[in-house]
This record gives C-alpha cells, sequence and structure tokens, in this order.
C-alpha cells in the first residue's frame, strides 16, 4: 500500500512536470518558428519593395525616352533568377519583364490577373508540384504614375521556397530536440521526484509504524476497560441512575476506541503487507446472507428495509473471514447512510465468466463525483458530521478495498448525489496461484 501510495505520486509529479515541459517547449517553438518566418517575410518584402521601386523608376525613364531599346537598359534588370517582375499597362498589355522560371511563370501570371491586393502588400502564394512538393512564392505590386502618361502597373515576385523550406526543416531539428529534451527532463524529473519522495515516505514510515506499536498497545489497555465496565454495569450495588449511564457511555466509547483500534491494526498490518488470507471453499451467497441479517437490528431500528435474501449459491475460494468483513462494510455503509423508509438490496449481478459480482444498493444521500475519488481513502468520510454522528472513523471503505485487493477482485462504486448508491465487487471465483495460473482449485 505504501509503495503503491508514493509510486503514484511520484508518477503524477513527473507527469505534471512533463506536462509543463511539452507546453513550454510547444510555445517556445512556436515561437522561434513565427519569429523566422516572420524574419524571413520581413526582409524578402524589403527586397521586392526595393526592386520594386528600381523597376518602376526605370520604366519612368524609359516612358520619357521611347527612343530607348529594351535590350539596353539592364541596369534594372534582376540578376538573381528567382527575383522576376512584369510591367503591364492599363489594357493588359506586357511592357516589360524579367521573367520567371518556365514551371511557375503561368502560374505566376494568373495569380497576377486575379490580384486584389492594395499596392505595397506582400502576398504569399503557393503552388503544388506533381511531385508533392510546394513552390512558395512571394509578390508585391506598385504603379507607375508618371504625369501625362497612362498609369502602368509593376508586379515583382521571387521564389522563396528554398528559405521556407529551410525554415520549415530548422522548426523540425527543433522540434527533435525539444523531444529529445522533453525525454531528458522526463527522466531527470522522475528521480528528482524521487529523491523529493524520500524524506515524506520516512515521515510516513514514522507515522505508520506509531499506528501500528499504538494500536497494538492500546488493545490491552482497552480490553481492561472493556472488562471492568461489564463488571459495573452487572454490579447490583450500583442503583444510582446517573452512574449506571456513565457506565453505558463508557462501554459505547470504549466500544468506538475498539473498533478503531481493530481497523487501525488491518491497515497497518496491510502496509506492512502482514495481511494475508487463507483461502477455503465457501457458499458466498449464503455467507452474504448470513453476514446482511447481521445488520437487520440496526435496519430495523432506523425503519430500512433490508432485502438480501434468495441469493443463489455461489461456491468461490477465498478468505471467509475478510469476505464476511467485506460484506458487512458495505451493507453497514448503506443503512447507516440510507435515511428511514429506504431500501437497502444486497445482490448478485451478472458478471464475467469465472467471476462473481456483488452488488449492494441503498436509496441514500448519494456520493457526489468529486468525493467518489477518495472515498476508498483512509479516514475520509463524505458527510463528516454524519459519520461521527454515526461512529464511522472512515477506515471501513479503505479496508473493504484491501481486502477485494488481496482477493485479486476490483470494487466500484455507482452514485449520484441525492439517489442513491451502489457498491460492485467483482470476486473470482477460482484463486490463481502463482506457479500455475490455471490451478484453479
Amino acid at each position: 500500500m505504501t509503495e503503491n501510495l508514493f509510486g503514484k505520486s511520484r508518477r503524477k509529479l513527473t507527469m505534471l512536470y512533463s506536462f509543463v515541459m511539452i507546453i513550454f517547449l510547444a510555445v517556445l517553438i512556436f515561437a522561434m518558428h513565427q519569429s523566422m518566418e516572420w524574419s524571413i517575410r520581413s526582409e524578402q518584402a524589403r527586397e521586392l519593395w526595393d526592386t520594386a521601386d528600381n523597376v518602376a523608376e526605370a520604366q519612368k525613364y524609359l516612358n520619357q525616352h521611347p527612343e530607348l531599346v529594351i535590350d539596353d537598359t539592364v541596369a534594372y534588370k534582376s540578376t538573381n533568377d528567382r527575383l522576376f517582375f512584369y510591367v503591364f499597362d492599363e489594357d493588359g498589355r506586357l511592357l516589360n519583364f524579367a521573367r520567371a522560371s518556365f514551371r511557375i511563370e503561368p502560374f505566376i501570371l494568373d495569380v497576377m490577373s486575379q490580384w486584389s491586393s492594395q499596392p505595397g502588400d506582400v502576398v504569399v502564394v503557393t503552388k503544388p508540384r506533381s511531385n508533392g512538393n510546394k513552390t512558395k512564392i512571394m509578390l508585391t505590386m506598385q504603379k507607375v504614375q508618371d504625369p501625362g502618361m497612362p498609369v502602368q502597373t509593376v508586379y515583382v515576385g521571387k521564389d522563396v521556397t528554398a528559405l521556407y523550406n529551410g525554415m520549415e526543416k530548422a522548426t523540425i531539428i527543433m522540434a527533435g530536440m525539444g523531444l529529445l529534451a522533453l525525454l531528458i527532463a522526463t527522466i531527470v524529473g522522475h528521480i528528482l521526484s524521487g529523491k523529493a519522495m524520500v524524506p515524506l515516505k520516512a515521515a510516513y514510515e514514522k507515522q505508520r509504524q506509531f499506528a501500528a506499536d499504538a494500536s497494538h498497545e492500546l488493545r490491552t489497555p482497552l480490553a481492561v476497560v472493556m472488562a471492568s465496565a461489564d463488571l459495573l454495569q452487572n454490579d447490583p450495588s450500583i442503583q444510582s441512575p446517573f452512574l449506571k449511564q456513565v457506565i453505558e457511555d463508557v462501554r459505547d466509547e470504549v466500544k468506538k476506541m475498539t473498533k478503531l483500534v481493530s481497523d487501525l491494526l488491518v491497515v497497518a498490518r496491510s502496509d506492512n503487507k502482514a495481511l494475508k488470507i487463507k483461502p477455503s471453499k465457501f457458499d458466498f451467497g449464503a455467507v452474504v446472507a448470513q453476514t446482511a441479517r447481521l445488520m437487520q437490528p440496526l435496519a430495523d431500528q432506523k425503519g430500512v428495509a433490508l432485502n438480501a435474501e434468495g441469493l443463489p449459491k455461489v461456491i468461490i475460494q477465498a478468505d471467509e473471514q475478510k469476505i464476511r468483513q467485506l460484506v458487512l462494510i458495505l451493507v453497514d455503509n448503506a443503512v447507516k447512510y440510507t435515511p428511514s423508509g429506504g431500501h437497502v438490496t444486497v445482490e448478485f449481478r451478472k458478471a464475467e465468466k469465472g467471476k462473481v459480482c456483488l452488488a449492494v444498493s441503498d436509496t441514500g444521500i448519494g456520493i457526489s463525483k468529486e468525493d467518489q475519488e477518495k472515498v476508498f481513502d483512509r479516514f475520509y468520510r463524505v458527510d463528516k458530521a454524519r459519520s461521527r454522528e454515526m461512529g464511522g472513523n472512515g477506515l471501513g471503505l479503505a479496508i473493504a478495498q484491501e481486502i477485494v485487493n488481496l482477493h485479486q477482485g476490483t470494487i466500484r462504486i455507482d452514485s449520484e448525489l441525492g439517489k442513491g448508491t451502489t457498491f460492485l465487487v467483482t470476486l473470482r471465483t477460482r484463486r490463481k496461484t502463482k506457479g500455475n495460473p490455471l490451478n484453479l482449485f
């Protein structure tokens, strides 16, 4: 139980640390990717704007000197085969150009014919390739407005595929390094969380040992006090009603203390793995019905209808004494938390082959979703005021779960606040052995 508790806590700490690292790395990689994209876009846009200004100025010069031959105006033509431009007049006739690659030119011309952005805007368009890759083109547009001349349009673009591919590769590398860092951080976090558990585990062990020692030492004095109270209660010389009531109160409190000490001993033995089972074959249905009948006086006193009759015969191999304790805990819990006029039903439900499912249902106060995860924790009580009033100590369901675990079974809860609760216990009808899982009997 101790190892399981601290093991779960350690795993939760590791998972929480890993989750925080995942969020941090994801945000960091996303921010770096966006930063690289902004850097590439801003620098390439600046180059396009400069080129567009140069082309526009050169085009104005050509408009003013029509006698010049275009081939002679090489000053504004690009020496970069990835950079291109096209100049159109108002009627869409091509006046000048530095052509793009023949692979992308039809696509570029189509984009320019459908241009809807404002002058100076920079857009990035993507052209799919036949091999599944994509070509990215960055484009901008500028108007050439020369007094006395028709308005002309300059389109300048550049193939930025290599830059974006490089950025994507850099992002993939960063993601891979992030995963490696996450793996290392998770391992380190798991180791550190284990070290953080050492002092907590030591403190828990001291507390557990104290509970075990105290419980063991209290059994004898409690037995002496109970015996003394019984003697005083049967002493005919005591006639005072007040003294009799005091003695009765002492007996009740000693009974509660004895039960608490007994439960603490069970818990302590469970932690020490000293809680063993002595399996034997018996009729589970008969044991359940007989144990449930022990709670009939309490049910009658509270006005609760307890139905545990007509259970079929089911032979199982388990520790009969602990199974009786399990049934008693569940039925006692159901009766205590069911108001007058309610019902408690004990029955078998359909289960997988080789298993039996015991259901203890009530029409009591129910348990909220938040509390359902904690009801099997030690000393946890859903309604603390009512639990104290009824003598509960918060250990019953924890012991019930431990008994079920010892028998390699499962226990779960199905409840709705204000409508009742059902505890479902599933046990194997035949106990497995370590040497041969199929050697059932």
